[in-house]
């Protein structure tokens, strides 16, 4: 682990389950907006195992998925790094995400990118930026969510992972059931546990996109 690393500071979060900003001085309680500890732990056991050195979020949120991801990142090499893409960091989060990865030592893995996810990701494909991993915990409507994993499936390398979190919610499961039935990905994992937090990891198809123009499975 680099000597910079402090994981106390994720376990005193996911202990306490509150924060409070440096940026105003407000309270916040991180529970049920935040993954939980056992989604948090796979979301980084993936990152390992894919050997991921370059990951993206969408919706930083309270840091906690960000600060499993980085601890991976952090001992996967000097390029390793994370885009977390979050609109309302310094509004309705009060700058907590990136609060608690400076804290944990993190904080110069991640490029904070403050623009809707639906403007962010284009702009990072038309840029040519590639990643191992993704993982989303967006917007949670259905428009929004499928935006989120179409593009992601195009910014991920093929055969990539792509996490998504909030799998009970009809809206997400629709997003994912159109994914496997029409692009070919397979879900790898998946869990039920924590009730409030289902999720699902994905693996984007490997081979090119050869469907035909009018292609379309009913999802």
């Amino acid at each position: 682990m680099p000597a910079s690393q402090r994981p106390e500071v994720r376990e005193r979060l996911l202990r306490d389950g509150e924060i409070v900003a440096r940026s105003d001085g407000s309270r916040h309680s991180i529970f049920p907006v935040a993954i939980g500890a056992r989604e948090g732990q796979a979301l980084e056991a993936w990152a390992r195992r894919e050997g991921a050195q370059r990951s993206i979020e969408v919706g930083l949120g309270y840091g906690v998925a960000a600060l499993f991801l980085c601890a991976a990142l952090a001992e996967a090499g000097p390029d390793s790094g994370h885009v977390a893409i979050d609109p309302n960091q310094a509004t309705r989060f009060a700058g907590c995400g990136i609060q608690v990865l400076a804290d944990a030592g993190l904080a110069d893995l991640v490029d904070l990118v403050e623009e809707p996810s639906e403007i962010a990701l284009p702009g990072l494909l038309a840029e040519g930026r590639e990643f191992d991993l993704a993982f989303v915990d967006g917007n949670h409507r259905f428009d929004g969510v499928f935006l989120d994993v179409v593009y992601l499936g195009r910014l991920v390398r093929r055969g990539g992972i792509v996490m998504v979190d909030d799998h009970q919610l009809p809206a997400v499961a629709r997003a994912v059931s159109f994914c496997v039935r029409n692009l070919g990905w397979s879900i790898e994992e998946a869990s039920t546990d924590d009730p409030r937090h289902h999720w699902a990891v994905l693996r984007t198809a490997a081979a090119p996109d050869t469907r035909p123009y009018d292609h379309f499975v009913d999802f």
